[in-house]
């Protein structure tokens, strides 16, 4: 029996953007293009007529741009959406929103960015057409208090992908300021990892930056992984010095989780906490298991609260997650293990 392929609306004010998008992807087996729209206003009439599995959408569009889209759309008509931008932070905004992933734009004159962007575009449908749709947190819930020894050699890794910029954005946020250093891997393009480190320092109590080699953790800091480079650590005396490397790319992402959480559990052992959330595959898994086994604590996304429920189902079910619990009770949990 052949394999149901997935069904996707394609929607974007620019013919031609909108047939490149629908060659590109429809060369792919598992891929059918059902249907393309000029604004909101036709995409949701081809919504009702098509049935899609995913949604891509533009975020500038006439009438009514992709953002307002998502948030008007999704109450209704739960669809997986990819949000197609060029380089700007309002990605964030549609994430917010209820996108599940985005991609950005290439620069329609060099072919081999194009071909790079489509093949990227391809996987991202993939995973989410078995994405589900989380209702848009409300920034209602309490804050979080942190009772750990000043000055102590704790450090905080946290590795996400798919779903995983609301994810960590929602913990950040509840975390006081006198944290431990905190390392993060998202998956993410270059240039989105600099302003998803801006919008983290912009709406929590950390000062969060993108890391760069040479960087010391401090306390009440957060240290965003650049989008094309792996990110580890090394304890020097009593400190954590950050290196950022580029290299092949590991369980097929480069910055990989699993390069952080190795280092962190031979660097820091026991006096680390690991966090892995949302994404798809298995990326992370192998070097949470190094981390428990050193003597870290660890801590695993819940599926009812995951966007995906891969990258943490595997670390459960290889024994690297001590606790598992909700995306709500992430913070929490993890000051409590600070103790």
């Amino acid at each position: 029996m052949a394999k149901k392929k997935i069904r996707v609306l394609i929607v974007d004010d620019s013919i031609v953007f909108r047939e490149i998008l629908a060659r590109g992807i429809a060369s792919d087996p598992e891929i059918e293009v059902v249907g393309m729209a000029a604004d909101p206003f036709e995409a949701r009439d081809k919504i009702l007529e098509v049935e899609p599995d995913v949604m891509t959408c533009d975020v500038q569009m006439p009438k009514m741009n992709g953002i307002e889209f998502i948030c008007k759309l999704l109450p209704q008509y739960p669809i997986p959406v990819i949000v197609i931008s060029t380089v700007s932070d309002a990605v964030f905004d549609a994430m917010n929103a209820g996108a599940v992933e985005f991609v950005g734009k290439p620069d329609m004159k060099a072919a081999q960015r194009v071909e790079t962007f489509l093949n990227e575009l391809k996987i991202k449908i993939k995973v989410a057409s078995v994405a589900r749709i989380i209702p848009s947190m409300k920034d209602t819930t309490e804050k979080v208090e942190s009772q750990h020894a000043e000055n102590s050699e704790k450090i905080i890794a946290i590795g996400a992908s798919t779903g995983g910029t609301e994810a960590v954005c929602n913990i950040m946020k509840r975390l006081p300021a006198n944290m431990p250093g905190i390392v993060i891997v998202q998956h993410i393009p270059p240039v989105f990892s600099r302003m998803f480190a801006e919008r983290l320092n912009n709406q929590t109590k950390l000062k969060v930056q993108e890391a760069r080699t040479g960087d010391y953790l401090e306390q009440g800091m957060a240290l965003v992984a650049p989008g094309d480079q792996h990110v580890r650590i090394k304890k020097i005396a009593n400190r954590y010095r950050i290196e950022c490397f580029a290299g092949e790319k590991v369980n097929g992402h480069c910055p990989s989780v699993d390069v952080l959480f190795e280092s962190v559990a031979k660097e820091a052992g026991k006096n680390a906490l690991g966090v892995i959330l949302t994404g798809m595959g298995y990326d992370g898994a192998k070097g949470l298991l190094q981390m428990r086994r050193k003597g870290a604590r660890t801590i695993g996304q819940d599926q009812d609260s995951c966007v995906v429920y891969g990258m943490p189902k595997v670390a459960h079910d290889i024994g690297a997650v001590e606790r598992q619990t909700s995306l709500m009770n992430i913070p929490q949990l993890i000051c409590t293990m600070l103790k």
